[in-house]
């Protein structure tokens, strides 16, 4: 390295929130690489504090239009540990069922309508109409099925309205599920199998890169976890979700209103290629056929195949999607009351994979069921300082570059964490200091 450069990437398009990237280099040597989180705090935890456990999954779900189903499971996961409240293995499945077409609407998004724009040399999936309309179509088809999943169980595409503690205020009908059974199957199904082409014909767009991390993902013994499990670490083996600060350890950085994290490394990664690496071995088999043609194989160290890692989660939850109806209807569909009566007061920690990786929510409630303590560690806050520690490997390695090449590829490497700013940013005091 023996120029100078100064990258200053003002609000990066096509991630969620407000974001700079941040470069210099001088006289050979790289001064400052990061991405510098300029959104202002959100004060989700105050906003938490004496709110009636009925209200938090309410509200929580409103943390953000995109990860609204991921805030309000976690957020009934902790209600209900907090207040000792059952839930039946129907509501599991539900819930799971839920977690999919999340899952799928999300990823689709962003690998789909985000990501393939750097991989086909667009500047927006506007500009893709042209020469890849067939893809861009089958996006919209794939996003509005997932969106189906959550309007039958929940009760509509963003922020449902019938998951409440300890079960839900209205069960899909056979029907129902019938009919989004036929959808997965006879549309989203090919679908998925055409985009796993696409993508194949697309990867050697992808930047050729690697920086060996620790991954962070819930893990579980019978499946691939998006609902349930022990806290897994790459490096450290499983903790429970109850020892869920020893492994995020968040910490305030002066160029971001959103806290950074760190578990055994200086930085860890969570997220799809996160719960890959940890959890491969589980994918159904249609998803394993994915990721083998994809040449995805754990562990993977390539950050950029993040969003590779979303395509094979699609197809996974798609075919997990499929079995869960068919066990819901082959078991026949209960009408069941919500338990609702606490049991129990005080402190309750919930966990969920959302499509960015690895949240949690930690509530305390006193005896009139209300809130009095919250915590809220967001998924983008933990990958933040990963994102950082890559760029700083990252921009010696292409400095020979021309700089429109730098700037490309870090864009990139930011859109490929998927990151979620607007969850990220909720701190309650930050000090800037020069």
């Amino acid at each position: 390295m023996g120029q100078n450069l100064d990258i200053n990437v003002h609000h990066i398009t096509r991630v969620e929130g407000h974001g700079n990237i941040v470069v210099n280099v001088k006289e050979g040597k790289l001064e400052r690489a990061y991405l510098e989180i300029v959104e202002a705090p959100r004060y989700f935890e105050a906003i938490l504090k004496g709110r009636n456990y009925k209200e938090a999954a309410i509200i929580t779900s409103r943390i953000c239009g995109i990860c609204s189903l991921g805030h309000q499971m976690t957020s009934l996961k902790a209600t209900e540990a907090a207040l000792g409240l059952d839930v039946s293995e129907q509501t599991v499945l539900l819930r799971k069922l839920l977690i999919d077409g999340a899952t799928i609407q999300s990823h689709v998004l962003h690998s789909l309508f985000l990501v393939t724009p750097d991989f086909v040399g667009k500047p927006s999936v506007f500009a893709m109409i042209g020469d890849y309309r067939e893809a861009v179509l089958r996006a919209l088809r794939m996003k509005n099925i997932a969106n189906l999943v959550s309007e039958v169980v929940g009760g509509r595409a963003v922020h449902p309205v019938t998951p409440i503690p300890g079960g839900f205020t209205r069960i899909p009908e056979a029907g129902e599920l019938k009919f989004l059974k036929e959808k997965l199957v006879n549309e989203m199904l090919p679908d998925c199998d055409a985009t796993v082409e696409l993508m194949h014909q697309l990867l050697d767009t992808i930047p050729n890169f690697e920086r060996e991390t620790e991954y962070i993902s819930l893990q579980c013994d019978d499946e691939y976890a998006f609902y349930d499990g022990d806290i897994c670490s790459s490096d450290t083996g499983r903790v429970p979700v109850d020892q869920y600060e020893k492994m995020t350890n968040e910490f305030v950085v002066p160029h971001s209103t959103s806290k950074h994290a760190r578990a055994n490394r200086e930085s860890f990664m969570v997220g799809a290629l996160a719960r890959f690496n940890n959890n491969s071995s589980q994918l159904l088999e249609r998803a394993q056929r994915a990721a083998e043609k994809l040449r995805l194989k754990a562990p993977c160290y390539n950050p950029y195949m993040n969003s590779i890692a979303q395509i094979v989660e699609v197809v996974h939850c798609t075919e997990e999607a499929i079995k869960i109806i068919d066990t819901l209807l082959a078991r026949g569909l209960k009408d069941e009351k919500p338990d609702q009566e606490p049991k129990k007061y005080g402190r309750g920690i919930g966990s969920t994979e959302v499509p960015r990786g690895i949240l949690y929510h930690d509530y305390t409630y006193d005896r009139k069921g209300l809130i009095v303590k919250a915590n809220c560690v967001i998924p983008t806050g933990q990958n933040l300082g990963n994102i950082d520690y890559d760029m700083r490997k990252l921009v010696p390695e292409i400095i020979d570059e021309p700089k429109e090449s730098i700037v490309k590829k870090l864009e990139m490497l930011v859109r490929a964490y998927d990151p979620c700013i607007s969850c990220s940013v909720h701190m309650l005091d930050v000090d800037f200091v020069e």
